[in-house]
């Protein structure tokens, strides 16, 4: 076989051949074929695609590069969600308790902010105390015991799309139906859950802001889950406006609390609600999650996670030394809050990162004191910013201009659940 063949294949529109896909990632797995050759057929298949049944191939050949995992011994039945990522998603946090307290259990793998969307994981480490690089013995331990962890995906999981994310990101091969669904899925399908349900956002501050093209990809990926025996679905969902009202790691840990006492902001509600039904139903499972939030077992579950992973649910999280505000500049109803803008906000003040190895503020971040719809005065206080130094708000507030728009009356709220794919 070689490699040479493999991409002149996908560079005149060829499908390639199972034993054309079981080279090509072996042999970028093990070093064999060289970088510059894997660009070129990234490359070829972001121009030419990939035929369905070729995207499955490729799929489970990248989930064959590693380990998957061994849920045999947890007793309830298993379900995850993956989520494309915005500004202010903080539904993971809430969400693996409330389905845990419902009878299923969430071995949920996360991964690390980029850019203006946050990371589960940088959220989580906000928690003094709290680990997220688990062994797989360890990961089972609290699955066990709570039903809900959530944790770092380990290396051995896929790491064919470990050298490949990598590879795209470099390359101008990131925006790519069938990579993005292969990347996603490769560990979800890795992990080997009974079910799983994809939150794929749409608007300003997602990452497919076009809901033609998250609707394909959200199309794409349930019918790889389905093609390799999990029980898939997926939601779109709203993600022009921050999701909630805060931004940034521990902000978003205070709000998760907050939400799984019972007071959290509807729009995160409304989305939070909307994805545990789907994951309980898709686990074969008879139960309201708004009751767990009602009757306080998801809010315990939460603090079992948090003991069982090492973090002190009771402790006080860090505090941003400075802070600023964002002012209306006139007086009526807020019509506009865009969430990209946000994202980059907190971004700068120091909640994200710009690459991979750089560290973020666990207290950095925005709180959005006003969301689009409610009423506002000139000079009232809109945004407040946290940073932990004063120089990181100039840069911050670049980031809002446009961002907000005031009118005379309120726009009709936008559903936060789009609409519901399945196979």
């Amino acid at each position: 076989m070689d490699v040479v063949d493999v991409i002149r294949a996908k560079r005149d529109g060829r499908r390639l051949s199972d034993e054309q896909i079981e080279y090509f990632i072996r042999s970028y797995t093990d070093g064999s074929v060289a970088d510059y050759q894997a660009a070129a057929l990234l490359m070829a298949i972001v121009w030419r695609g990939m035929e369905a049944d070729e995207l499955v191939k490729w799929t489970a050949e990248m989930v064959a590069s590693g380990d998957r995992m061994d849920l045999s011994s947890v007793s309830m039945p298993t379900v995850d969600k993956h989520s494309t990522g915005g500004v202010g998603d903080k539904v993971s946090l809430p969400l693996a308790p409330i389905v845990a307290a419902c009878g299923a259990a969430d071995p949920m793998l996360s991964g690390r902010g980029l850019g203006h969307t946050g990371g589960t994981l940088d959220k989580l480490e906000a928690i003094p105390g709290f680990r997220v690089d688990l062994a797989p013995d360890e990961m089972l331990r609290v699955l066990n015991q709570v039903g809900a962890v959530i944790c770092a995906a380990g290396p051995g999981l896929a790491p064919a799309d470990g050298k490949l994310y990598a590879l795209r990101d470099v390359t101008g091969t990131v925006e790519s139906i069938p990579l993005i669904a292969s990347s996603i899925m490769s560990k979800k399908i890795a992990e080997r859950t009974d079910a799983l349900v994809l939150d794929v956002k749409v608007g300003s501050g997602a990452f497919l802001p076009d809901i033609a093209l998250a609707r394909e990809l959200a199309e794409t990926m349930v019918k790889l889950g389905e093609a390799h025996g999990i029980r898939t679905s997926a939601l779109l969902t709203n993600m022009d406006t921050p999701l909630g009202r805060a931004a940034g790691n521990g902000l978003e840990v205070t709000e998760s609390v907050e939400t799984l006492s019972g007071r959290g902001p509807e729009d995160l509600m409304e989305v939070i609600l909307a994805l545990a039904t789907e994951m309980l139903e898709l686990a074969g499972i008879d139960a309201d999650p708004r009751s767990a939030i009602d009757d306080g077992s998801a809010l315990e579950k939460w603090k079992e996670m948090i003991r069982a992973q090492d973090g002190d649910p009771n402790a006080a999280l860090p505090e941003a030394a400075e802070r600023s505000e964002v002012v209306a500049e006139s007086s009526g109803v807020l019509t506009k809050l865009d969430a990209r803008a946000v994202g980059i906000a907190a971004w700068r003040l120091g909640a994200g990162r710009a690459r991979k190895e750089d560290p973020v503020s666990p207290s950095a971040g925005v709180v959005c004191l006003k969301k689009p719809g409610d009423e506002v005065s000139e000079g009232e206080p809109l945004l407040e910013l946290h940073a932990d130094e004063p120089g990181r708000f100039e840069p911050a507030i670049a980031a809002l201009d446009g961002a907000v728009e005031i009118g005379r009356e309120a726009t009709e709220p936008q559903p936060m659940v789009i609409e519901r794919i399945r196979a």
